[in-house]
């Protein structure tokens, strides 16, 4: 008895591995999808795309919601790789209340573009952020929502409670919420500033809206950010706001250092 069921979890296990490996075949053939952007192309040694998604447990028989996706870096990939499957969703700001102008202008250029490459990544379902940065018409829905570099717009704009709140009433028991953002070195003076966020400040103001961190992870750690400079971490790569001027030194660096968490609702 003893022994077939020591086969019977030998079973589940290697079942079990054998699953993962596709899910990560199917991300790794979606990142190599010939018609993604080269330009996208080339940050992809920064932002580590198959192992962040299979990280965060993205499956195409779940539902997944990537908030705010700006031009769409991993929109390319996660919409490849759930195309077909009538489970992947965007949420776009409905007003936005900052940045209108800019923003509404980066989410027109969004929607037209993935309309026009349809045949290419897949159809897109949209959910809509009100002004007061809450996910409108979804509860209990979503088994995992992804946010990449966006929280610290979230703390800046004094609404990231609502928005992480909103985030657990959206997602079903035990769903995942998983986050890539700029780090600040925890020695730093300051919980949140010009696009870093202290890790350790992070972590808390999430968990007291209902999650429990579960895992972190240093895939896109870079130690070579300096964090240091005048205009935040805009300053490098991809942004380079600083134009040419010391632009080999801070593609040298590199993208910003990030941390990566994985939070499950409670």
């Amino acid at each position: 008895m003893i022994k077939l069921f020591f086969i019977y979890l030998l079973f589940i296990f290697f079942s079990f591995s054998e699953q993962v490996i596709a899910e990560k075949n199917l991300i790794n053939d979606a990142v190599n999808n010939p018609f993604r952007k080269e330009i996208n192309k080339k940050r992809d040694e920064f932002r580590n795309p198959v192992e962040t998604l299979s990280f965060f447990g993205v499956r195409r028989d779940k539902k997944v919601l990537e908030i705010i996706p700006g031009r769409g870096w991993y929109t390319e990939i996660i919409s490849k790789y759930m195309n077909g499957t009538d489970n992947f969703y965007v949420a776009t700001y409905e007003n936005p209340s900052y940045a209108a102008d800019i923003i509404t202008k980066i989410q027109k250029e969004f929607v037209d573009y993935f309309k026009k490459e349809e045949k290419n990544f897949g159809k897109l379902k949209y959910v809509l952020i009100d002004e007061q940065f809450r996910v409108k018409n979804y509860e209990n829905y979503f088994d995992l929502i992804l946010t990449f570099r966006n929280t610290h717009n979230f703390l800046d704009q004094k609404k990231s409670e609502n928005i992480f709140k909103s985030f657990h009433k959206s997602l079903k028991k035990n769903g995942i919420l998983g986050i890539v953002q700029h780090r600040a070195d925890e020695s730093s003076n300051f919980n949140f500033q010009k696009g870093y966020v202290k890790e350790s400040f992070l972590i808390k103001h999430i968990e007291k809206h209902g999650f429990k961190l579960i895992d972190k992870s240093e895939i896109n750690a870079n130690y070579k950010d300096l964090k240091n400079y005048k205009k935040g971490v805009w300053t490098l790569p991809p942004r380079l706001s600083e134009g040419e001027k010391n632009k080999s030194f801070y593609l040298s660096i590199g993208e910003s250092d990030r941390m990566t968490l994985k939070f499950k609702k409670q």
